[in-house]
């Protein structure tokens, strides 16, 4: 399982989750996360709890079929994360976002 994978989000607003709460339940047993968020916002996270073990050829194999996992196109080129010097700055920029 060479190359790098993206992640296909699963949002959902916090009423459309109470409304499909028993869908998205049976998707994350079956190995889904999904986020549920508050006017945009995320406020939560919804995963398995942990279960049996799984190779990680197996696991990828299995978010490709759901479709969860993509390849990027060809000649796409993932950019660099910017690395961060100050310790907790991404926190404290997080907290701030949250309280404003």
């Amino acid at each position: 399982m060479d190359g790098e994978w993206f992640v296909v989000s699963r949002v959902v607003g916090i009423r459309e989750a109470k409304t499909r709460l028993s869908r998205i339940v049976q998707d994350v047993r079956q190995g889904g996360e999904w986020v549920i968020t508050q006017r945009g916002r995320p406020v939560a996270r919804l995963v398995p709890v942990d279960g049996p073990s799984r190779a990680l050829g197996d696991r990828i194999r299995a978010l490709e079929e759901r479709g969860w996992i993509v390849r990027p196109p060809k000649g796409a080129r993932v950019p660099v994360p910017v690395p961060v010097k100050t310790p907790g700055i991404a926190q404290r920029f997080l907290q701030e976002d949250r309280e404003g």
